[in-house]
């Protein structure tokens, strides 16, 4: 999945086959611009700090973000210096016309050590997972070969629901909680909060969610690698459990819906429409594709990375 997914990115645009939550309404930059400033403020407004996005697209959120705290908290804005995390040199060059002062890293390791606010929208559900599957008597992890599964036997034991019948299927995101396990170390050190945006279910589940993207049609897994994007839902919960091991605090998940409805989504979406009555039909129908439980409201989840001594993030203050 990491292969594929490394040469896809390397070779394809994956807005032809899909589309975020950034590039549906400059809203939602905008709302995480102002998060982020809130944060800021609570962290005790430092002169510096880093403001790290991982997987940043073509850099769209960070272009809205940063015009919403140029006007809004231009002192924010001035101490803000953007670290993007990102491989791809073709999507580097797209978000360099954005946000052409950004500096660019291949990990979070890189991005220098201190007080830091991190976005990641849409980029742990592209990081590779381990599946299992019961074949009635053991649990078996499967692999590929040929492009089919494979079935061998497990090398380490599986979380699993009590009475699994044969052919259930388990995910772990190994590769996701550890790259959770090293940021929620660095803001357990230095300081600051992550806000992760994606999708996934809110409480332990089991199940086959690896799914791909071709050509904006829905593609079998294994065929052709490298020509689809490979995504499979967040496990919310267990990030949690990886976050407080590390000795940070986990705050939510929250449907995407109701914390971008905190932040003031519909006000803002009011006033646009306002603004531009010609548009006003569109700007309104993006605010519901984002918000709206039956489209990403619900499935789409928010969920922070914070200090243990921290103050409720923005959002989350009555969860």
């Amino acid at each position: 999945m990491a292969r594929a997914n490394a040469a896809y990115y390397a070779t394809h645009d994956p807005f032809a086959d899909f589309t975020t939550a950034p590039e549906i309404s400059q809203v939602f930059g905008e709302l995480i611009g102002a998060w982020a400033t809130i944060v800021w403020e609570q962290m005790g407004r430092p002169a510096s700090l880093a403001l790290i996005e991982a997987g940043p697209g073509r850099g769209t959120l960070m272009q809205d973000a940063r015009r919403a705290t140029a006007r809004i908290a231009p002192q924010f804005h001035a101490a803000a210096r953007v670290h993007f995390i990102e491989n791809s040199a073709r999507l580097r060059r797209e978000q360099a016309m954005r946000v052409p002062d950004a500096a660019w890293h291949a990990a979070l390791d890189t991005v220098p050590t201190g007080p830091a606010i991190v976005v990641a929208n849409e980029f742990l559900d592209a990081l590779p997972i381990r599946q299992f599957e019961y074949d009635g008597g053991a649990w078996c992890e499967r692999y590929v070969e040929d492009g089919a599964f494979e079935l061998l036997p497990a090398e380490r034991p599986v979380r699993a629901p009590r009475h699994s019948e044969a052919g259930s299927v388990v995910e772990v995101a190994e590769a996701g909680c550890a790259w959770v396990t090293r940021l929620a170390k660095r803001l357990a050190r230095h300081g600051g909060a992550a806000l992760i945006l994606d999708y996934g279910p809110g409480e332990f589940s089991s199940g086959d969610s690896l799914q791909a993207l071709r050509d904006g049609r829905p593609a079998d897994p294994l065929c052709e690698a490298g020509s689809a994007d490979l995504t499979a839902h967040v496990p919310f919960m267990e990030l949690a459990e990886t976050v407080r091991a590390a000795g940070a605090r986990a705050w939510g998940p929250l449907p995407q819906g109701i914390f971008l409805t905190r932040l003031g989504l519909w006000q803002r979406v009011g006033m646009l429409a306002r603004a531009n009555p010609l548009n006003a039909e569109a700007i309104n129908e993006a605010a519901h594709r984002l918000a709206a439980p039956s489209r990403m409201g619900y499935l789409f989840k928010a969920f922070v990375i914070t200090p243990v001594s921290a103050a409720a993030p923005p959002g989350f203050e009555a969860v």
